[in-house]
């Protein structure tokens, strides 16, 4: 199977667009042609539409017993038998941001990569589908280069691993020492819905801003450190990535840059984000309570009181008692609502978040760069990069980022794209494969993360109903906010909050 989406190039082939994905579904719909009254309408088919799909559709949820019914009997009678749930989704695959292509053996990620046993949400579904041994780790630094390059332009720098370890901890401690205790007085709660007066005041300060304030305690390199992994995290520049989600997630990873490298960057899936995604899909189909169309993009979402209509952008309309929209913050003006979004929401939109990350992936027959770790800043348009795997060839997976920080598009230019992973050290580029978040008319942008002010002035307006309309998107999750693990929560929110309305299942 195949996508659409997503960018191959080697030197025999060129470049070429659309590449293999298990996540993408064939047939692309199972609707009769009769079919277009349901229960609730899920759009997009990312990790929060799948979950929520899944959650919405399965039976076995146990209700309360009326009085004087046997716990016997209760446990046969008292078990609903799932909502009647439509899936639309304008791409031809499954996982939204987070998909992976698995090509020649080996799978790439195109978005969302990295999970970890401390993201709550992911975890659960992991250890759902039984797949805690199908994680590997990305570094392996025990043969080859074995070196961290810091490489600036005017000079390039070798160190350890160790050192490597010591300089990140002790540029990004500077930075998030706001408090006297590393960010733990100023963020002591990483999954509360409500920001303290303290918490919105960095969330008005840039990440510009702060560097601004310790720029006389922070040596070249560290000053190096620090820029580069922040817009590692952002994808942004450093004057529009909001200080206070940068803390967030140094809260959320234990307040550590080791906490960090295990929660961000450290576990993956080894056969790819897609042999996970399917889990949560295929298990929605079994229970006979899924319909699906995929390649069906939306035009319109109308809320009629006691029906919603959803009209495809070929016409086609379908009905239902609720809707759980699942489409991203850049995207959400690209549909009309009826009524409109609320004014809150709408002021959010037109704002949108300002990740634009470029992530490529190469394949290099040098296998001594398995252990290369480097930053590439600020001259070049790819800033961190990694040996991330070694394909079944015995070649060397490196992956690399960029962002609006000095942006490019690499299928505008093979030429340049290859000499940016060159910016690092020198390699021999045998196969690139990318996805181009920015160009993506679906998404407009890689994972959300927020320009100051966002959050203390829309967050929760992002997260509000609007009468028998749900949003629900990692981008405005509570916890692991932008993460696949965000996802999951909303997703989980929304299904039982409409299973509440439908059924009468208390809410979480």
């Amino acid at each position: 199977m195949a996508s659409k989406d997503g960018f191959s190039w080697t030197e025999s082939d060129g470049l070429s667009s659309g590449i293999p994905c298990i996540g993408a579904i064939e047939p692309s719909s199972n609707i009769t042609n009769d079919e277009s009254d349901f229960d609730v309408i899920v759009v997009g088919a990312g990790y929060s539409g799948l979950t929520a799909a899944r959650d919405a559709s399965t039976s076995g949820t146990l209700m309360a017993s009326p009085e004087g019914v046997g716990r016997k009997e209760a446990l046969t009678d008292s078990i609903d038998e799932g909502l009647k749930v439509l899936l639309l989704e304008a791409r031809d695959r499954i996982g939204g941001r987070s998909w992976s292509s698995d090509i020649a053996g080996y799978p790439y990620e195109m978005g969302g990569t990295w999970v970890y046993w401390g993201q709550p949400n992911v975890w659960r579904e992991i250890s759902r589908y039984g797949m805690q041994d199908d994680l590997e780790i990305s570094y392996d630094f025990s043969r080859g280069l074995n070196r961290y390059i810091l490489a600036s332009g005017q000079q390039s720098q070798h160190f350890t691993h160790d050192e490597e370890d010591a300089l990140m901890e002790s540029a990004l401690s500077k930075l998030v020492n706001v408090d006297g205790s590393y960010g733990r007085v100023a963020v002591p709660f990483p999954h509360s819905l409500t920001l303290s007066p303290e918490e919105r005041r960095y969330d008005q300060m840039s990440v510009a801003d702060r560097l601004a304030e310790i720029q006389n305690d922070l040596t070249p390199n560290e000053r190096l450190c620090a820029e580069a992994f922040v817009l590692l995290c952002s994808g942004a520049t450093l004057e529009t990535t909001s200080f206070y989600e940068f803390l967030h997630w140094w809260a959320l990873s234990g307040y550590t840059y080791e906490g960090c490298i295990n929660h961000l960057v450290r576990y993956k899936f080894r056969h790819g984000q897609s042999s996970f995604a399917i889990r949560f899909f295929r298990e929605a189909e079994a229970s006979g309570n899924l319909s699906y169309s995929f390649s069906r993009p939306i035009s319109r979402i109308r809320d009629l009181g006691s029906r919603v209509e959803v009209i495809a952008r070929d016409g086609k309309t379908f009905r239902a008692k609720r809707v759980i929209s699942a489409i991203p913050l850049n995207i959400l003006n690209d549909v009309q609502f009826e009524p409109p979004l609320s004014p809150g929401r709408k002021a959010a939109a037109n704002v949108g978040h300002v990740n634009q990350t470029v992530k490529v992936h190469v394949e290099t027959s040098d296998r001594d760069l398995r252990s290369f770790t480097g930053i590439s800043y600020p001259h070049n348009g790819l800033i961190y990069g990694f040996g991330d795997g070694e394909t079944p060839a015995g070649n060397t997976h490196i992956v690399a980022f960029g962002g609006q920080h000095n942006h490019f598009h690499p299928e505008d230019n093979i030429s340049r794209t290859i000499a940016a992973f060159n910016g690092f050290t020198p390699m021999k580029v045998d196969r690139i494969v990318f996805h181009n978040w920015s160009r993506d008319e679906f998404a407009k942008g890689a994972w959300f993360f927020p320009a100051p002010g966002l959050l203390s002035n829309h967050l929760k307006d992002l997260r509000e109903r609007q009468g028998s309309i749900l949003f629900a998107c990692s981008d405005w999750a509570i916890g692991w906010r932008s993460f696949i693990d965000g996802a999951i929560e909303e997703g989980t929110r929304a299904a039982a909050t409409v299973r509440a309305d439908l059924i009468g299942r208390p809410r979480l």
